[in-house]
């Protein structure tokens, strides 16, 4: 008789694990950690916010195409282009940058933070705005702007917009503070917005296109580092979210279509729109919009798989359960 031979000796111990004990995630379910994607994220968006200031401020080809995109009035003149949307968009500013308006929005940030038990994201999400302000001045002072000899530009450096820096960071520090499903509901109209104000610095002549793109990609970056901050306190790892690349087309197919609505949506509001602006300015205010769309787009699809809610307190003890005296 052979000792031992019923073992199941060098065989998988897969099959013998009881039943209801949980088997340990694999690590295929398991995607790379949080906050390296959101600190890579940051990383690739950061790039992008140097090439575009380096292309479009150092070189000629840069300075031309903003020059291209948004003519001066005249030769020594300024920005503001010739169309009947001037006052229209200098109104819009005006609002946007009324001191009282953007303390209630920063404080709409921390409430919704607080009832939603996620008040250090909505702490975090007031420093990103303020962080955006801080940024942008500071870049806008020390980045100089050579003289290239271009008729159509300046040595005036506007890079990046702090208008829609401000803009977009407080559209992301909503998206911090609250859910995940609610996300996207105000991603779309969110971007819309910001797309509007950057719209509006262009017409008044306040800002070139890359200053638009340079103010979004600022708060994207900051964005991602936030988050990163907020996934950091929470462990990090998450499990992979299902369906990746579906969860990306639809958020673009999403876009395409915010797109045409902004579109359809300014045909209504103001008919003469095609006819007032020129092709250059209306193809610099449709690209913004759309990059804008992307970037916003991009910041959703990175923290689709994470929500910043405190965890809930716990009730009772699991040992407490089924118990009839203490």
């Amino acid at each position: 008789m052979s000792i031992g031979s019923s073992y199941p000796v060098g065989r998988s111990s897969a099959a013998t694990v009881p039943v209801g004990i949980a088997r340990p995630a694999s690590p295929e379910r398991v995607s790379t950690p949080l906050v390296l994607r959101l600190l890579g994220a940051a990383v690739c968006f950061l790039l992008t916010l140097a090439l575009t200031g380096a292309l479009f401020v150092w070189t000629y080809p840069g300075q031309w195409w903003d020059g291209l995109l948004l003519p001066r009035a005249e030769s020594g003149g300024g920005y503001e282009q010739q169309t009947d949307l001037v006052g229209p968009a200098k109104a819009v500013l005006a609002t946007f940058g009324d001191p009282l308006l953007l303390a209630a929005l920063l404080g709409g940030v921390l409430l919704v933070g607080l009832f939603g038990r996620r008040l250090l994201a909505g702490v975090v999400g007031v420093v990103m705005v303020l962080g955006a302000v801080v940024v942008a001045g500071a870049v806008k002072s020390a980045l100089p702007r050579p003289d290239l000899a271009i008729a159509s530009s300046t040595t005036h450096n506007s890079f990046p917009s702090g208008h829609v820096a401000v803009a977009a960071a407080l559209l992301l520090a909503y998206l911090l503070v609250l859910p995940g499903p609610a996300r996207r509901w105000l991603a779309l109209p969110g971007a819309a917005g910001v797309s509007v104000i950057g719209a509006a610095t262009m017409i008044a002549g306040w800002h070139r296109f890359s200053d638009v793109l340079g103010g979004v990609l600022l708060s994207v970056t900051l964005f991602c580092l936030a988050a990163a901050v907020l996934a950091g306190r929470s462990g990090g790892a998450v499990p992979r979210p299902p369906g990746g690349l579906a969860a990306a087309g639809r958020l673009l197919a999403e876009g395409a279509v915010g797109l045409v609505v902004l579109a359809g949506a300014s045909l209504v509001v103001a008919p003469g729109l095609a006819a007032s602006v020129r092709r250059g300015p209306l193809l610099a205010i449709a690209a913004a919009a759309g990059l804008t769309m992307l970037a916003v787009g991009a910041a959703v699809f990175l923290v689709r798989s994470v929500d910043f809610a405190a965890p809930r307190p716990r009730t009772s003890r699991p040992e407490a359960k089924g118990r009839i005296f203490p």
